[in-house]
């Protein structure tokens, strides 16, 4: 302990922080402690400004409803809000440049189609869903017309019959006499017919 001592009494003592320093640091933490409160506070606003435009969609008769561009904390509250009032959010566009929510209805929820439509930027209407649907049919009987050429190329008649393969084994005549013979009986079954 002896020296372990001797060695912490010579080395040099942190340096003491003045009070200016001291001043400094506390306006500092203060200052940031304002920013969090004041950004907490805006938040809140924001929530509750939210809450009010999807209680005012649900009222409203239209089926769906598009929020301006926002940033990622804005897009998670609009996500919380439409998620405890039973709607449905789907965000659309680029981030940081045009990333915005659209709210359904959930008796109006949006296909696949739609869903793909806006992520691509363009814009839902009749007119791109009736060609959507045109292109899906012609897909499918496109899809139907292969299996069935496919289905052609399957019925594969084979050159040879498997008769004759194993014509050594069975012989020819005594299949042809064994099929004549097999008649369905009166008692029960298949089999070869007694003579009365």
């Amino acid at each position: 302990m002896d020296l372990l001592g001797s060695i912490l009494n010579s080395m040099d003592k942190p340096p003491s922080v003045s009070d200016k320093e001291k001043a400094v640091l506390k306006k500092l933490r203060e200052d940031q402690e304002k920013r969090k409160k004041i950004e907490a506070d805006m938040l809140n606003q924001f929530y509750k400004k939210a809450e009010a435009k999807v209680n005012q969609f649900l009222k409203d008769t239209v089926k769906e409803y598009k929020f301006a561009p926002m940033n990622h904390v804005h897009r998670s509250i609009i996500y919380d809000v439409a998620e405890a009032a039973g709607v449905l959010a789907h965000s659309f566009g680029e981030e940081d440049i045009d990333r915005h929510i659209i709210l359904f209805k959930k008796e109006y929820a949006p296909s696949e189609d739609q869903l793909n439509v806006l992520r691509r930027g363009e814009e839902w209407n009749d007119d791109i869903a009736k060609k959507l649907q045109n292109e899906r049919k012609m897909q499918a009987v496109e899809k139907l017309e292969s299996y069935k050429s496919r289905k052609r190329k399957n019925n594969f008649v084979p050159n040879t019959n498997y008769k004759d393969k194993y014509e050594h084994l069975i012989g020819k005549e005594a299949a042809l006499e064994a099929a004549r013979k097999t008649e369905a009986t009166s008692s029960y079954g298949c089999g070869k017919s007694t003579e009365h």
